[in-house]
């Protein structure tokens, strides 16, 4: 029967048949890379709370609850049932395509998969926060699911809340009376998202990048017990472990719960056995779609799991409607890295520290959803009613925000030092260290656009690493790859911007420059892009918060000392070495270079308006009009230089050095900066225009009949310098997205418009949706996925507007 419930849903929301799969989904382009297949959904929860992911076959299979850690595993007995009578036919499903494939909980019957899109059992539809299933042609209502987490703009309370909400709406279109019952079963995983394996050590992974063993808690339950609560208004199981008194790392409590209502009848069954045939609880529930009302709180033993159920009960008329909200709420408070190394959430700034309200998040969530949604609408809507924007960019502009959720997200508990406390996601869970600036470079417009005050906070932890040093050695991962020997290099450099804010095994946000695969004290981009990003944060949050330009000064001054150190024949620009020194890591530049140079000067330009609103404002910072001298003579000088060395004539060279002819795609992301800034051009604007025209002609039209978007660096022809060459001939996404940006900006929207659809169409198209890669290539694999750099889409809607 055909569900209507769809009408409620806009029409830009990415949409799949429940359980249909993919014919040829991109594979992982190295084995040693993650790659858990298409089946990702759109995550729930809130931002640094962990997360968890419920894909288009309808399994809870992502669990991103420790912070920074990415367990995939489908846990059968996390899920939603339904159970249907009606004109003395019964039907009950577990609403799950993907049924286990032994015998645990063999006696329960899994939702049919759809054939086809054309013969489908219902669609699951996403736009970011919210995602829906609706289901057809299966039972006799009308039934859907919304389900969300309370994350809308400018909102820094209930966007960091460790809670997801279930709103069912039910509909009996036909003549006869309906009885429907909704069953919400739980498996307790206290204890569960935790390192077993504390302080691992850091190994090197064969593509040369460090990694360290993570092995969760998982099965381990002994002591866990579950709890019915209920009071006039509510009824949860809260699902808990003996014995806790201060929370460590994976310790506290979670919670399945309900409103109660005049027209339904509310069953439990608080203690039943996840692991068995599920027939205990199954054979109630397929026959009327009751539970046994079963209250039992002894504690799991030894290699004993347990799980909890609710299910509410109603009847339906005919034309009748009714809304039934569920919330799963949990409250892990406390995120470790090294041992020891302990910080609180943000959320528990509101909930408290000891780890047991889960039940009050629960319950907060049933009482407040509607006014979320409302919140959540208001924020969407102006997007959404654009007539301007294609329904394929809307969709990918909300919903590439997932990475927020999902990417190993930090948010820690305020401070007075930090009021709104501190933020971090990763790069990606293959390169898991947070906040790699040249990848935030383009990935950061979202947060400044959304969340201002995380994107500063983020950007006030570069500046206090600035001036630190660790004289720490190891060995660099990519001369490991060429095989080559490699030379030991000091960790982080005083007065080098750090290339990230570190991985969730050492010191989040103190011990920095985590990744080893090169020497970032050397990269030639980093402390532009430092110095970029600051003063676009002070310009794109209303161009009045003078104390974080004061805050930031100093490390500003620093970097870019440090920076110009690098520049050995004084010609006012520092050189790239002939290693890959910048975010293509993989791309030997040598010599003045396009990508580097640029930024560069930009980001002189930066700095010399930044000390002109330090002077307007008279802050006292000590030899401020002198830097502002010593700033303008570098870029007088360096100006011409860049055009000199590198100008052809059509486009920009690689470098001064190598001899390349290549056209490098993101050649002059400098000048976009300069732009974006409203600083003067860098380079002249016909050379802009050219330029452009020479990066989207040969490297977007001429790859692949554009099939795939801009690769790195092509030859003017389309063809490959190097057939053999990595970053090059790879398409990243949020580098196309960047790229899209500046087409805008320059005056070019059929061609940006063109360009992003292709990327977003091998995104969405070919099972990396909720997974992002950095990269893909034209042979069907990507590379680096749940990618930070992607959310650079949100760059090319900051031009439209």
């Amino acid at each position: 029967m055909k569900n209507l419930s769809y009408k409620a849903i806009p029409n830009c929301a990415w949409n799949r048949a429940i359980g249909l799969g993919w014919e040829q989904p991109y594979t992982v382009r190295k084995a040693s890379n993650i790659d858990d297949g298409p089946w990702h959904g759109m995550p729930l929860g809130g931002f640094g709370a962990g997360c968890m992911g419920r894909s288009s076959r309808g399994d809870f299979n992502l669990w991103h609850i420790d912070g920074g850690e990415h367990t995939w595993k489908n846990i059968p007995a996390c899920q939603f049932s339904v159970f249907e009578s009606s004109n003395n036919q019964d039907l009950a499903y577990a609403l799950s395509t993907e049924a286990n494939h032994d015998a645990t909980l063999s006696a329960w019957n899994f939702y049919p998969q759809s054939k086809s899109a054309a013969d489908s059992t219902g669609t699951y539809h996403a736009l970011y926060p919210r995602s829906w299933f609706v289901y057809e042609n299966v039972f006799q209502a009308q039934l859907s699911c919304e389900q969300f987490s309370p994350i809308w703009a400018d909102n820094y309370q209930e966007s960091s809340y460790p809670v997801a909400v279930f709103v069912w709406n039910a509909h009996n279109p036909t003549s006869a009376p309906i009885t429907l019952s909704i069953m919400l079963t739980w498996q307790n995983m206290v204890g569960w998202f935790t390192n077993t394996v504390k302080s691992p050590e850091v190994e090197m992974r064969d593509d040369g990048s460090p990694v360290y063993d993570y092995q969760p808690n998982l099965d381990q339950s002994k002591d866990n017990f579950n709890q019915l609560i209920t009071n006039s208004e509510y009824i949860g199981c809260v699902l808990n472990k003996v014995g806790i008194t201060e929370p460590a790392e994976g310790e506290g409590t979670w919670c399945i719960a309900t409103s109660k209502h005049p027209r339904v009848e509310i069953f439990h069954h608080n203690r039943w056995n996840p692991t068995s045939t599920g027939e205990d609880i199954w054979r109630s529930f397929a026959d009327n779609g009751s539970l046994a009302n079963i209250s039992d709180e002894t504690p799991a033993v030894e290699n004993e799991q347990i799980a909890a159920a609710i299910a509410v009960r109603f009847t339906l008329e005919p034309g009748e409607t009714l809304e039934i909200p569920f919330a799963i709420a949990w409250d892990f408070p406390v995120t470790e890295f090294a041992s020891g190394v302990t910080y609180r959430r943000r959320y528990t700034d509101f909930f408290g520290v000891n780890g047991k309200n889960a039940l009050n998040i629960a319950t907060t969530a049933l009482q407040e959803y509607q006014s979320w949604l409302s919140q959540i609408q208001a924020w969407q809507q102006p997007i959404i009613e654009r007539q301007d924007l294609p329904n394929w960019f809307k969709m990918a502009l909300f919903n590439e925000l997932y990475h927020l959720t999902a990417g190993g997200t930090l948010w820690s508990a305020a401070s007075t030092r930090d009021p709104v406390g501190q933020f971090a996601v990763l790069e990606c869970l293959d390169y898991r260290w947070y906040e790699s600036l040249d990848v935030r470079l383009y990935g950061s417009f979202a947060l400044l656009m959304l969340f201002p005050e995380l994107e500063k906070a983020v950007i006030r932890a570069f500046a206090r690493a600035i001036p630190d040093r660790d004289e720490n050695t190891r060995v660099i991962g990519y001369y490991y790859t060429i095989g080559a020997e490699s030379p030991m290099a000091v960790r982080k450099v005083a007065g080098a911007t750090p290339h990230d804010l570190g991985a969730p095994n050492e010191h989040v946000w103190v011990q920095t420059n985590y990744t080893s695969y090169q020497d970032c004290n050397q990269w030639k981009d980093l402390g532009s892009d430092f110095v970029l990003q600051v003063y676009r944060d002070f310009i794109f949050t209303g161009s009045t918060d003078i104390n974080f330009l004061a805050d930031c000064w100093d490390a500003i001054v620093e970097t870019l000392n440090y920076l110009k150190a690098f520049d050995r024949d004084e010609d006012g620009i520092p050189e790239n070495s002939g290693a890959p020194d910048q975010t293509f890591d993989d791309w030997r530049l040598q010599g003045v270079s396009a990508y580097c140079g640029g930024l560069w000067l930009a980001a002189l330009e930066a700095a010399i308006a930044i000390s002109e609103v330090l002077l307007t404002n008279k802050v006292q910072i000590e030899n401020l009009a002198a830097q502002k001298s010593v700033y303008q003579a570098w870029l007088e000088q360096s100006r011409p230089v860049y055009q000199e060395k590198l100008w052809n004539g059509k486009f920009y060279r690689l470098d001064s050095e190598s001899g390349s002819d290549v056209v490098m795609a993101d050649q002059l992301c400098g000048q976009f900066y300069a732009r974006l800034l409203q600083l003067p051009d860098i380079v002249p604007n016909e050379c802009t225009l050219s330029a452009l025209n020479s990066v989207y002609d040969a490297c977007f039209l001429k790859f692949n009949d554009g099939k795939f978007g801009a690769a790195n660096g092509l030859l003017a022809d389309g063809s490959p310098e190097n057939p053999d060459a990595t970053h090059p001939l790879e398409v990243w996404t949020g580098i196309n997205f960047g790229i899209a940006a500046f087409l805008i900006q320059m005056g070019m929207k059929s061609e940006a418009f063109k360009l992003t659809e292709v990327v977003v169409n091998q995104i969405y198209e070919n099972g990396l949706q909720f997974r992002t890669p950095e990269a893909i290539t034209a042979v069907g694999t990507f590379r680096a996925c749940v990618y930070l750099r992607a959310m650079a889409i949100w760059g090319i809607y900051l031009m439209l507007d």
